[in-house]
């Protein structure tokens, strides 16, 4: 079938590509089949994504090979005099390759997501202040690279249109700290401890998987009441969790 494109716009990047975007109107998809399943996700540096299931995401090693092309064509930009002509050629040496790195992270964000879309209902996602984050001087970078709001953005539109949900639960819920087996809540647990032991039942838990069983079994809950959950027409909803007392007091809440 043909498509009568409403508006066809052609733009110039400052690597030298042309685009064409063409605009038409097209009917909304349909919602997937149910998945039955429900996943938690807790982000981080380590890995990119640890799932309730006990998956773990990592961070992908061509990044890495990008960021090193981009660092070497930054310094011969600046070895270049100014106003140059070799200047010039340098500086969409560069533009390009800050194009590929940002196209390798965005293609694997989309895969990412796409699987994570198709094989849940509901997607419960930690509600980060990533640009509050990133004024950390000595982690700015590193949480610049991961793309976590970007990841999120790309699950909140695909679950619209595939009919899934996602939930954003409160940053300030304690779910590294919270048992996930009997929700026994420790007074302390340092960033650098990737691995506890409750000691109210006994299990030991993987600091980011707990995290994440945590975050999925919140997020259940404010499904439940209907906070937080991303409508097609809504503005985000005041978080469930925060309407709570913020102090917290060790042991099984």
């Amino acid at each position: 079938a043909s498509l009568d494109p409403t508006s066809v716009t052609v733009a110039k990047d400052q690597a030298g590509r042309w685009f064409v975007t063409f605009h038409v109107v097209v009917t909304d998809p349909a919602p997937l089949p149910r998945a039955g399943q429900s996943v938690g996700i807790d982000l981080g540096l380590t890995d990119l994504a640890v799932l309730s299931t006990g998956e773990k995401v990592a961070h992908p090693r061509d990044w890495e090979r990008h960021e090193r092309n981009l660092k070497r064509w930054q310094r011969r930009l600046a070895r270049c005099q100014q106003g140059s002509k070799n200047r010039a050629k340098r500086r969409v040496k560069v533009a390009r390759a800050h194009a590929r790195v940002a196209y390798a992270r965005r293609d694997f964000l989309h895969k990412l997501s796409t699987q994570i879309i198709r094989g849940n209902d509901v997607i419960a996602v930690e509600d980060l202040a990533v640009r509050n984050m990133v004024r950390n001087r000595s982690l700015a970078r590193a949480i610049s690279c991961t793309g976590w709001a970007e990841l999120r953005a790309m699950l909140e539109y695909k679950a619209q249109r595939a009919g899934r949900t996602v939930v954003a639960v409160d940053r300030w819920h304690p779910s590294s700290k919270t048992c996930s087996a009997c929700g026994h809540l420790l007074a302390k647990l340092r960033l650098s401890t990737r691995a506890w032991q409750c000691p109210s039942c006994g299990t030991r838990h993987d600091r980011d998987i707990n995290a994440a069983k945590n975050i999925l079994a919140a997020g259940l809950a404010v499904t439940a009441c209907g906070a937080d959950v991303r409508h097609s027409e809504a503005t985000p909803i005041r978080s469930a969790v925060k309407q709570e007392t913020p102090g917290a007091t060790p042991g099984i809440p």
